[in-house]
């Protein structure tokens, strides 16, 4: 078979062209395994049967690690307080139900609170009504916690916000989550724990926490309603 040279000249300009669009699919296909091989890097899942057998003061320790090397703190908080705020009897009865002892890691969890006391460090914490009033403690213990958290709204570098179960709230929250500075969010389920450093992730998190923001009581205001839910504990 034999081509004429103005066939012959096609046919390369053809296959330079197929060559072309060739090469651009590869780089694309490339392109988007690099992306994904990238935001896999920057997701961690962290299960608790994991940290229990390596010791949950290891977690303690990883947390801590965070706090020295952040500056702003945001945490929301829809069904219970963390352990920052946390009273000891609160802090024991969260791991209570972890088997082994427990003890290293409740003096950890204690020890960390001291980073709220840094005042270079600034730290917003939005608590639903239901996190700061369910009955994780008895009564008269369930009042003293509440009160921490009317103390600790008084320093100078930590705001304390409260959303309660009132009005029109056209947000569903679904898991508790933290994000320190812009540039690490971990959000906390039942099995475990998720840290996120891909901006699009953080983003989304400093967005909704925006959002739960506006709808909470700071201030004075915060503090009326959780003096009038610690008398309801002592009631």
């Amino acid at each position: 078979m034999t081509f004429e040279p103005d066939e012959l000249g096609q046919s390369r300009a053809v296959l330079a062209e197929t060559l072309k669009m060739l090469r651009k699919k590869i780089g694309n296909f490339e392109s988007g395994k690099v992306q994904a091989l990238s935001r896999t890097a920057n997701i961690e899942w962290q299960d608790v049967w994991s940290q229990r057998r390596t010791g949950l003061e290891k977690k303690q320790n990883e947390l801590a690690e965070f706090e020295r090397s952040s500056t702003e703190f945001r945490y929301f908080l829809p069904s219970m307080v963390t352990g920052l705020l946390a009273t000891p009897e609160y802090v024991r009865a969260s791991l209570a139900h972890v088997p082994g002892d427990q003890s290293k890691a409740i003096a950890r969890k204690l020890e960390r609170q001291s980073v709220l006391y840094d005042t270079p460090k600034s730290f917003t914490f939005i608590l639903t009504e239901q996190a700061v009033r369910w009955p994780f403690l008895p009564a008269p213990a369930m009042a003293v916690q509440v009160d921490r958290l009317v103390s600790l709204s008084l320093l100078p570098n930590i705001q304390i916000g409260v959303i309660p179960l009132e009005g029109h709230l056209p947000i569903s929250p679904l898991n508790t989550f933290t994000v320190y500075d812009a540039r690490v969010a971990t959000v906390e389920t039942h099995t475990g724990a998720m840290v996120f450093r891909d901006h699009r992730d953080i983003s989304a998190y400093l967005k909704e926490f925006s959002a739960y923001e506006e709808h909470a009581s700071f201030g004075e205001v915060a503090r009326e309603r959780l003096s009038g839910w610690a008398h309801r504990f002592r009631s």
